[in-house]
């Protein structure tokens, strides 16, 4: 028994994503492109799926691997060969619709449609137990959607595509939504039915509806806000949608108690998650799964993707990138935390340090001007300006280890691999080679043990590890 079956449902939805989308003006197809942080179509299968329906078949043209990867997981996928129109998008898709009783239709282009409007989709068109259920929306901007034509009874006689309306049908603001419920029997039997359009050669899916009306067949409607119909086919209405999406996800931030000081220059993905009396300043950028804790401060002038912020951290002016973060610790002006880094609890990072592939140790202070990447460094360090580790010898990396408590002078140079013990200290400008033992303090280029003096007897291991 399939999972349909088991789940009882008797709905398939299926996406038209087969478009190439040439008023984008580019290389990908349309629905590749982002809406908050997510590709448009996985929007879509988004909403589909949290609304319920098990069986998603999206509709994509040959050679259409970002489409599919865009799609995601759990998607089946059928093939429109030729771009024939929309009608011919849908037939492609019955072999893959099997037995399911009723078929959601919709365009791939519509990121902004929410599961709560395809729930009311599903629950009209079953109430009314309808042939053909769409969904419609008022608005002034009209300009690319099919209009509804309505009797004077208020019955739906037809949809108008925009290139075929004359000057009266082009005043109707009841608008298309471009999402469709169909009883699957007449929807398979009456698509055989649609005649190419005498301008384009194209089959249109919105000749069912004047079909349904001449035939006397169910035909209902359900209200949509505009903002979700808005779909995507120029730059100009990508930016559009943009600011919509995240208008509601800085909404819903501020309601679960985040101060956004410019809700309109904080640009935040719908995936990211934020605690309470965290605050954001302007010009911050929030991306991927980012997680940032209570009583943070970010930015301004931040950049944060795909990273895991604990609570009371302040960062400013940095960049960072598939990184961790614990409790209370303060990065930047002017860092750089790269794909790896694992900051610990309570440590500083300050102007210009940069962090890559490293975990540093709690309360470890490394105030500005250095670079540690491959590296290990331990409890309350400090790493003085202009400290580099050199991990790549031009064909491979090397790991730098720091002991907890060490002190690594200014413009300290640490030649991978090598270890610094606990306690350890370099001199301004070493150039560390060799490993340094616990507690003692080396000196120059390249750096050796201080001589027997004022700070003992400090020792250095004659040769570094294999």
């Amino acid at each position: 028994m399939s999972t349909d079956e088991l789940l009882g449902d008797p709905w398939a939805a299926v996406i038209m994503a087969a478009g190439a989308g040439s008023r984008m003006r580019s290389r990908r197809p349309k629905v590749v492109h982002t809406v908050g942080g997510r590709p448009i179509l996985r929007r879509v299968v988004d909403a589909v799926r949290a609304a319920g329906i098990p069986r998603i078949v999206t509709v994509v043209g040959p050679d259409a691997d970002d489409v599919r990867s865009a799609a995601g997981r759990g998607v089946s996928f059928a093939v429109q060969q030729q771009q024939l129109g929309t009608a011919d998008a849908v037939k492609a898709a019955e072999g893959a619709c099997g037995r399911d009783e009723q078929i959601l239709v919709l365009n791939g282009d519509l990121p902004l449609i929410e599961p709560e409007t395809l729930r009311l989709v599903r629950y009209v068109h079953e109430n009314e137990r309808a042939d053909l259920t769409l969904l419609t929306t008022y608005s002034v901007e009209a300009s690319g959607y099919s209009r509804v034509k309505r009797d004077n009874r208020d019955r739906l006689v037809g949809l108008i595509e925009e290139r075929d309306a004359d000057e009266a049908d082009l005043k109707i603001r009841e608008l298309n939504a471009g999402v469709y419920a169909f009883r699957a029997s007449w929807l398979w039997s009456h698509l055989k039915q649609i005649a190419p359009s005498a301008a384009s050669g194209e089959l249109y899916l919105t000749d069912l509806v004047r079909i349904a009306a001449r035939e006397g067949g169910r035909i209902t409607s359900a209200p949509v806000l505009p903002e979700e119909a808005r779909g995507v086919n120029s730059r100009a209405e990508l930016a559009i949608v943009e600011d919509l999406a995240r208008e509601k996800v800085c909404d819903q931030l501020m309601e679960a108690g985040v101060t956004l000081i410019d809700p309109a220059s904080s640009y935040v993905d719908d995936g990211v998650r934020i605690g309470r009396d965290t605050i954001v300043h302007p010009n911050t950028t929030l991306r991927g799964d980012t997680v940032i804790g209570e009583d943070c401060e970010i930015g301004p002038n931040s950049i944060i993707r795909s990273s895991r912020i604990g609570d009371g951290c302040r960062v400013l002016a940095s960049v960072i990138e598939d990184s961790i973060i614990e409790t209370g610790v303060s990065v930047g002006p002017f860092s750089h935390l790269r794909e790896g880094a694992h900051i610990e609890a309570g440590a500083h990072l300050g102007n210009y340090a940069e962090v890559k592939k490293s975990r540093i140790g709690a309360g470890t202070q490394m105030h500005h001007f250095s670079y540690i990447g491959d590296a290990k460094v331990g409890r309350n360090v400090n790493i003085g300006a202009g400290t580099i580790t050199c991990n790549f010898d031009g064909k491979d990396k090397h790991e730098t280890i720091i002991g907890e408590g060490a002190f690594i002078g200014s413009d300290t140079m640490l030649v991978a691999p090598v270890t610094v013990g606990e306690g350890g200290r370099t001199a301004a400008g070493s150039v560390v080679t060799r490993n340094v033992a616990a507690g003692s303090l080396v000196v120059g280029v390249p750096a050796r043990p201080r001589q027997p003096g004022a700070h003992g007897a400090a020792t250095i291991e004659e040769s570094k590890p294999a």
